[in-house]
Protein backbone atom coordinates (compact mmCIF):
# COMPACT_ATOMS: atom_id res chain seq x y z
CA UNK A 1 0.00 0.00 0.00
CA UNK A 2 1.20 3.75 -0.79
CA UNK A 3 1.45 6.41 0.87
CA UNK A 4 -0.52 9.57 0.08
CA UNK A 5 1.76 12.02 -0.81
CA UNK A 6 1.64 15.11 2.29
CA UNK A 7 -0.73 17.65 1.54
CA UNK A 8 0.67 21.05 0.79
CA UNK A 9 -0.74 24.44 2.87
CA UNK A 10 -1.68 25.89 -0.44
CA UNK A 11 -4.17 23.02 -1.50
CA UNK A 12 -5.16 22.73 2.16
CA UNK A 13 -7.19 25.53 1.70
CA UNK A 14 -10.67 25.15 0.29
CA UNK A 15 -11.41 25.90 -3.31
CA UNK A 16 -13.47 28.87 -5.02
CA UNK A 17 -17.24 28.05 -4.68
CA UNK A 18 -18.91 27.51 -7.59
CA UNK A 19 -20.90 30.25 -8.81
CA UNK A 20 -22.96 28.43 -10.88
CA UNK A 21 -24.27 25.65 -8.45
CA UNK A 22 -24.09 28.39 -5.61
CA UNK A 23 -26.50 30.45 -7.57
CA UNK A 24 -28.67 27.29 -8.64
CA UNK A 25 -29.24 26.54 -4.95
CA UNK A 26 -30.09 29.87 -3.52
CA UNK A 27 -31.99 31.12 -6.38
CA UNK A 28 -34.19 28.05 -6.01
CA UNK A 29 -34.35 28.17 -2.44
CA UNK A 30 -35.46 31.70 -2.95
CA UNK A 31 -37.89 31.25 -5.37
CA UNK A 32 -39.82 28.58 -4.07
CA UNK A 33 -39.99 29.65 -0.22
CA UNK A 34 -41.67 32.57 -1.66
CA UNK A 35 -43.99 30.74 -3.51
CA UNK A 36 -44.56 27.84 -0.51
CA UNK A 37 -47.64 29.33 -0.24
CA UNK A 38 -49.24 27.92 -3.34
CA UNK A 39 -46.63 25.15 -4.29
CA UNK A 40 -47.07 23.12 -1.40
CA UNK A 41 -51.12 22.85 -1.52
CA UNK A 42 -50.21 21.80 -5.32
CA UNK A 43 -48.01 19.29 -4.51
CA UNK A 44 -49.82 17.83 -1.46
CA UNK A 45 -52.92 17.91 -3.97
CA UNK A 46 -50.94 16.00 -6.63
CA UNK A 47 -49.33 13.54 -4.22
CA UNK A 48 -53.05 13.02 -2.91
CA UNK A 49 -52.57 13.75 0.71
CA UNK A 50 -54.75 16.36 0.66
CA UNK A 51 -58.27 17.25 -1.08
CA UNK A 52 -58.99 20.20 -3.64
CA UNK A 53 -61.06 22.37 -0.97
CA UNK A 54 -58.35 22.13 1.77
CA UNK A 55 -55.60 22.79 -0.55
CA UNK A 56 -57.57 26.14 -1.67
CA UNK A 57 -58.22 26.82 1.64
CA UNK A 58 -54.79 26.55 2.65
CA UNK A 59 -53.49 28.53 -0.27
CA UNK A 60 -56.57 31.65 0.83
CA UNK A 61 -54.97 32.07 4.09
CA UNK A 62 -52.10 34.00 2.45
CA UNK A 63 -54.43 36.15 0.29
CA UNK A 64 -56.67 38.31 0.49
CA UNK A 65 -60.60 38.43 -0.48
CA UNK A 66 -59.98 40.42 -3.62
CA UNK A 67 -56.81 37.84 -4.87
CA UNK A 68 -53.88 40.55 -3.58
CA UNK A 69 -51.09 39.48 -1.69
CA UNK A 70 -51.80 39.52 2.29
CA UNK A 71 -50.28 39.14 4.99
CA UNK A 72 -48.98 35.60 4.80
CA UNK A 73 -47.56 36.27 0.83
CA UNK A 74 -45.55 38.74 2.15
CA UNK A 75 -44.48 37.26 4.91
CA UNK A 76 -43.04 34.40 2.95
CA UNK A 77 -41.60 37.12 0.40
CA UNK A 78 -40.01 38.45 3.31
CA UNK A 79 -38.65 35.70 3.93
CA UNK A 80 -37.59 34.38 0.55
CA UNK A 81 -35.31 37.46 0.34
CA UNK A 82 -33.76 36.85 3.56
CA UNK A 83 -32.66 33.33 2.12
CA UNK A 84 -30.80 35.58 -1.08
CA UNK A 85 -29.01 37.96 1.14
CA UNK A 86 -28.26 34.94 3.40
CA UNK A 87 -27.00 33.00 0.29
CA UNK A 88 -25.25 35.91 -0.55
CA UNK A 89 -23.27 36.26 2.78
CA UNK A 90 -22.15 32.72 2.96
CA UNK A 91 -20.74 32.64 0.02
CA UNK A 92 -18.74 35.90 0.44
CA UNK A 93 -17.28 34.28 3.44
CA UNK A 94 -16.58 31.01 1.47
CA UNK A 95 -14.90 33.44 -1.16
CA UNK A 96 -12.80 34.76 1.49
CA UNK A 97 -11.40 31.79 2.41
CA UNK A 98 -10.12 31.13 -0.94
CA UNK A 99 -6.67 33.09 -2.35
CA UNK A 100 -7.77 35.00 -5.64
CA UNK A 101 -7.41 38.23 -6.76
CA UNK A 102 -9.09 41.09 -4.75
CA UNK A 103 -11.46 42.71 -8.60
CA UNK A 104 -12.30 39.05 -9.49
CA UNK A 105 -13.63 38.47 -5.57
CA UNK A 106 -15.39 41.56 -6.33
CA UNK A 107 -16.94 40.84 -9.91
CA UNK A 108 -17.77 37.53 -7.99
CA UNK A 109 -19.96 39.40 -5.76
CA UNK A 110 -21.67 41.81 -8.00
CA UNK A 111 -22.73 38.58 -10.43
CA UNK A 112 -23.70 36.14 -7.94
CA UNK A 113 -25.74 39.02 -6.49
CA UNK A 114 -27.77 39.88 -10.05
CA UNK A 115 -28.02 36.30 -11.11
CA UNK A 116 -29.28 35.32 -7.11
CA UNK A 117 -32.00 38.18 -7.91
CA UNK A 118 -32.87 37.76 -11.82
CA UNK A 119 -32.81 33.60 -11.53
CA UNK A 120 -34.40 33.73 -7.69
CA UNK A 121 -37.47 36.49 -9.18
CA UNK A 122 -37.81 34.27 -12.41
CA UNK A 123 -38.21 30.82 -10.41
CA UNK A 124 -40.65 33.01 -7.93
CA UNK A 125 -42.88 33.86 -11.15
CA UNK A 126 -42.69 30.89 -13.05
CA UNK A 127 -44.17 28.81 -9.73
CA UNK A 128 -46.76 31.51 -9.36
CA UNK A 129 -47.65 31.42 -13.26
CA UNK A 130 -47.42 27.47 -12.90
CA UNK A 131 -49.23 27.22 -9.82
CA UNK A 132 -52.45 29.35 -10.82
CA UNK A 133 -52.68 27.46 -13.87
CA UNK A 134 -52.35 24.15 -11.87
CA UNK A 135 -55.22 25.76 -9.37
CA UNK A 136 -57.41 26.87 -12.73
CA UNK A 137 -57.21 23.59 -14.24
CA UNK A 138 -57.34 20.95 -11.99
CA UNK A 139 -57.72 21.83 -8.02
CA UNK A 140 -61.10 24.51 -8.60
CA UNK A 141 -62.98 21.48 -10.60
CA UNK A 142 -61.70 18.83 -7.92
CA UNK A 143 -62.85 21.25 -5.20
CA UNK A 144 -65.98 21.40 -6.92
CA UNK A 145 -66.28 17.95 -7.31
CA UNK A 146 -65.97 17.09 -3.25
CA UNK A 147 -68.19 20.07 -2.69
CA UNK A 148 -70.98 18.75 -5.38
CA UNK A 149 -70.30 15.20 -3.99
CA UNK A 150 -71.15 16.59 -0.11
CA UNK A 151 -74.16 18.03 -0.94
CA UNK A 152 -77.29 16.82 0.22
CA UNK A 153 -79.71 15.20 -3.01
Amino acid sequence: MQASPPIEPSSAQENEPSLWKWVAKVASSVGLAGMLCCVAPAVLFMLGIMGGAYAISFANFFYEEDGSAGIGAWVLRGVAVIIGIGGFVLFKRKQNQCSIDPKRKRKNLILIFVMIAVFGVGIFLTLEKLSGWYFDKVIVPAKEAELNAQAPQ
